[in-house]
């Protein structure tokens, strides 16, 4: 492949100008110009990458370190994220972390090296639980910028990229006593150790204290037998005209189990779950769904940390994604 030293021999520029050239230099002309890029085509010339990166001390790579992508909102937001890495000319490297604390650190540590301009991440289960900032603290020495998206934690005061979880389950059971009158709500979830787990039961329960229902929630942990566990929860409160299932799992589960013991969905039983409008598919009939846009996020993440990398003063140092709204999707869209 032809170098820059050779494209300038050939022509009888410096390397220079054919740098300036291939890089629209207006100090260039635009006959000098044409013949340098159209040699450049024609000899097949790609620009050496490392070169540029450490002339410009950038690697134009960002690291990206995600809990699973068995989880189809973080296969959604990984997504998102590569599509508007790509628009700014940006490649990423994947971690997974695996719900793990020693494994997001290690990931943050194989990539601080000198392998990327910053990070994107979506926090541990355990990191969570923990309450852990040291590695993230770290990065920031280092100059290191970083956006946490979906997850957040108390100690880390940084930026980050959130959808309203509270109002978008508070919005969903008001809708459910106010619209359709329903009394007897329950509540499923298996991330109530996680942020967006907690803000989600407080949106519940706040929105049923309003309305003086009692809340009645079942937290399952990774290892429960989910359809037994559910199935018992439900055997015990016949009365539940209404199910919010607060991540993508239980809530299939749960429209499953009912309509096997003979429940109408939704005239006798209305049930609601986190997903986007695919997770609609996976029942019959389809389940309401939280649509959290989790492709938007991803993208909304990417751009935050874009404007970072190139100090967009306006910044501020936390974004909430208030305007991307979680939708309850049931035929219609319902805001």
């Amino acid at each position: 492949m032809v170098t820059l030293k050779e494209l300038a021999k050939i022509l009888n520029v410096s390397v220079s100008t054919v740098s300036k050239a291939l890089n629209d230099s207006p100090e260039i002309g635009e006959r000098t110009k044409t013949r340098i890029l159209e040699l450049a085509k024609e000899l097949n010339y790609r620009p050496n990458r490392i070169a540029q990166q450490l002339k410009a001390n950038q690697t134009k790579t960002i690291g990206v370190i995600i809990p699973t992508v068995l989880n189809p909102f973080f296969a959604e937001a990984l997504h998102g994220i590569e599509q508007e890495a790509a628009v700014s000319d940006y490649d990423i490297i994947v971690c997974l972390s695996d719900e793990s604390l020693d494994k997001e650190i290690r990931s943050v540590e194989l990539l601080s090296n000198g392998s990327v301009d910053g990070f994107v991440i979506a926090l541990s289960e355990e990191t969570q639980i923990k309450d852990y900032n040291k590695h993230l603290v770290e990065l920031k020495l280092q100059n290191l910028p970083v956006v946490l998206f979906d997850r957040s934690i108390p100690s880390f005061k940084g930026h980050y990229v959130l959808v309203d979880d509270f109002q978008s389950v508070y919005d969903v059971v008001k809708h459910l006593i106010e619209k359709e009158h329903r009394k007897h709500i329950l509540l499923l979830s298996n991330i109530e150790d996680l942020s967006v787990g907690k803000r989600r039961i407080e949106g519940y329960e706040e929105a049923l204290k309003e309305h003086d229902l009692t809340a009645s929630v079942l937290n399952l942990n990774r290892e429960s037998d989910l359809r037994k566990s559910i199935g018992t929860f439900l055997d015990n409160n016949p009365q539940a005209d209404a199910i919010i299932s607060i991540d993508h799992l239980t809530g299939v589960i749960a429209l499953n189990y009912l309509k096997e013991g003979g429940k109408t969905i939704p005239n006798d039983v209305s049930v609601v779950g986190f997903g986007s409008p695919s997770t609609q598919i996976l029942t019959n009939p389809e389940m309401a769904v939280i649509y959290q846009r989790a492709e938007d996020m991803g993208k909304a993440s990417m751009n935050l940390l874009g404007k970072i990398l190139s100090k967009d003063k306006t910044l501020r140092e936390k974004q909430s994604l208030n305007r991307i709204k979680s939708a309850l999707l049931k035929g219609e869209t319902i805001i």
